[in-house]
């Protein structure tokens, strides 16, 4: 039997000399020596690596069980070159067993070596005559490091991550332009840092200020930035070719608008920073377009089916928020469903609320074209089709992802999808016709001579103007402008009276309380005085008498008592005068 082993040196050939003993049990102790292992192993051949790009080369494919051109020319030359294809080959591994006999039809077996090779392993030095032991340390350390660094630099796991970056890039992209072109048609803030305090300069309100009428008629930001940089100011919209940026009447549109604009004047300095941010716009949005078809690229190369299925951008946008393609290959299809809605997920589970149905796969072409009572059911479908496509695009060879078969599920899942979604969008309309007709037998068809032939007069219609006159359009423009100006302004001055209104309310209230507390009172001592009137009245004149003579003793009483009580004061006064005399005359005689 022949031993196939590899090393950093190459490829070694060996003949064993007793097969019979790989079924013994004591196989190692055939290694505790040099001399016992040359007499187990013999070497036959050696195949030396002439480079380490070589090594790792051979190495590499050995690991994905395939046939190295090295070790196939090797094979091919001790092997079957020499007539010794009958003999068994053992090797290692199974799967590369399996391919040395397809490809070269050697028998090659790979029983349980495990104690045979490290026995090898420990004896290498002995088996290989003139190999120092430190050489092979330093052509082993060698290799490990080349080869480590050849799977971090080319390995499959990482090659998605190009599309993390750029979908994310992307998105970032478009909220620059987005913010820029913004900035382009209001205003622009610039921000001076001098010393620890922030000091702002605001420019005056530009291009949305000298030409507000230009946001209306013109939508798209990169139409518009490039306008502005064509024309400059709106007195030179007259004299300007728009053929190469907008369609005939959007430009006679603009150039009436501009006639007739009520913007303000802007000076030559305004006018070339306008110009600079236009250009930063512009060359953004000509980065984006590139990126987009980059990502494009990207995403049919390494996921085919996925791109065929739900879109590249969608499809990107799966893979960053899973992380790689093999993590979104692991999740199930519940997972892809709600992937990137896990906030309304655990929120719709915290107040035991309905959970949502999709996430980042809403924007996929084939949910967004179902009726919104199908979104759901449709979301369901794509999410597990999605699973099937992600599974074999990650689980598939690069050379077979080249292929122009490579999209060939996606391609399959999608037209089954759509056909399902044209079945359920119809089911309600079938199930009434069945409905109206389950009573009737229809008749059987039959062909008749009659035949119709097709009204080409019906074809010559009136053409009816679908943009309006330039002029109107202008005009329209301009008061729209005006509009927002006069419904800005009305509701500064409504909320200014608002707020004046509920100053003054609190302040009346406030006045209103106290004015109440004493209206109330007021009220009251009335009350009380007509009462005591009526009463009086009723009691009749005898009684008006009687109270004034009863009022007249009264008063003659109070100044006696009144007098009383001065008396009575005046004479404690000079009992103690008297008594405070005596003290001192006592004092004076002692």
């Amino acid at each position: 039997m022949l031993v196939l082993y590899e090393t950093s040196l190459g490829y070694c050939l060996f003949k064993l000399t007793d097969d019979a003993k790989l079924e013994s049990d004591d196989l190692w102790k055939e290694f505790q020596t040099p001399e016992k292992a040359n007499r187990l192993l013999k070497l036959k051949a050696i195949h030396r690596f002439t480079s380490t790009a070589e090594a790792v080369e051979e190495i590499t494919a050995l690991q994905e069980n395939k046939l190295g051109k090295g070790l196939k020319q090797f094979l091919s030359d001790e092997i079957t070159g020499k007539g010794k294809t009958k003999e068994k080959l053992a090797v290692f591994e199974t799967g590369f067993a399996k391919v040395i006999k397809d490809k070269l039809g050697i028998k090659a077996v790979s029983p349980k070596l495990t104690e045979l090779f490290h026995g090898i392993r420990s004896q290498l030095t002995a088996l290989l005559e003139g190999l120092d032991p430190k050489d092979l340390a330093t052509m082993n350390l060698g290799l490990s490091h080349s080869l480590s660094r050849f799977k971090l630099k080319f390995s499959p796991d990482k090659v998605d991550t190009m599309i993390v970056q750029a979908v994310a890039l992307l998105d970032d992209l478009d909220k620059e332009i987005n913010i820029y072109a913004m900035r382009v048609k209001v205003s622009v803030t610039l921000h001076y840092w001098r010393g620890a305090s922030l000091m702002f300069a605001l420019l005056q309100e530009w291009y949305g200020w000298h030409f507000p009428e230009m946001a209306k008629i013109i939508v798209d930001n990169i139409a518009y930035a490039k306008v502005i940089k064509q024309m400059g100011f709106r007195t030179n919209a007259a004299t300007t070719d728009f053929s190469a940026i907008l369609p005939e009447d959007l430009e006679a549109t603009l150039k009436a608008a501009a006639a007739i604009s009520m913007g303000t004047d802007i000076s030559e300095s305004d006018m070339a920073h306008i110009n600079s941010l236009c250009d930063q716009v512009i060359a953004i949005s000509a980065y984006r377009a590139q990126l987009a078809e980059y990502l494009r690229n990207r995403m049919n190369a390494i996921a085919p089916n996925l791109t065929a299925l739900v879109g590249d951008l969608v499809g990107a946008r799966l893979i960053s928020h899973a992380g790689s393609l093999l993590s979104l290959a692991k999740h199930p299809a519940s997972t892809i469903q709600i992937l990137g809605a896990e906030k309304a997920l655990f929120r719709a589970l915290k107040t035991k609320h309905d959970t949502p149905k999709y996430g980042l796969i809403y924007h996929a072409s084939l949910i967004g074209q179902a009726p919104p009572k199908l979104k759901g059911k449709m979301a369901r479908m794509v999410a597990t089709k999605t699973a099937l496509s992600v599974r074999v695009d990650a689980l598939t060879d690069a050379d077979e992802k080249s292929g122009p078969q490579a999209p060939s599920i996606g391609l399959e899942n999608r037209a089954r999808l759509e056909a399902r979604l044209h079945a359920l969008e119809n089911q309600g309309d079938a199930s009434a016709v069945r409905s109206a007709f389950s009573g009737k037998k229809q008749q059987r068809f039959q062909m008749t001579g009659e035949t119709k032939t097709y009204n080409t007069a019906a074809d010559a219609v009136d053409l009816v103007p679908t943009q309006r006159e330039p002029m109107e359009a202008a005009v329209k423009a301009v008061l729209d402008v005006k509009a927002e100006k006069k419904k800005a302004k009305e509701e500064r001055k409504a909320k200014k009276r608002a707020e004046k209104e509920v100053n003054g309310k609190g302040d009346a209230e406030a006045k209103m309380d106290v004015d109440g507390e004493e209206e109330a009172e007021s009220k009251e001592s009335k009350k009380e005085k007509k009462r005591k009137r009526r009463e009086s009245e009723a009691n009749g004149d005898v009684e008006k008498e009687e109270t004034e003579e009863e009022r007249k003793a009264r008063k003659k009483a109070r100044k006696a008592e009144k007098a009383a009580a001065a008396a009575t004061g005046e004479d404690a006064v000079e009992a103690n005068g008297d008594a405070s005399k005596k003290k001192k005359k006592r004092k004076s005689e002692a």
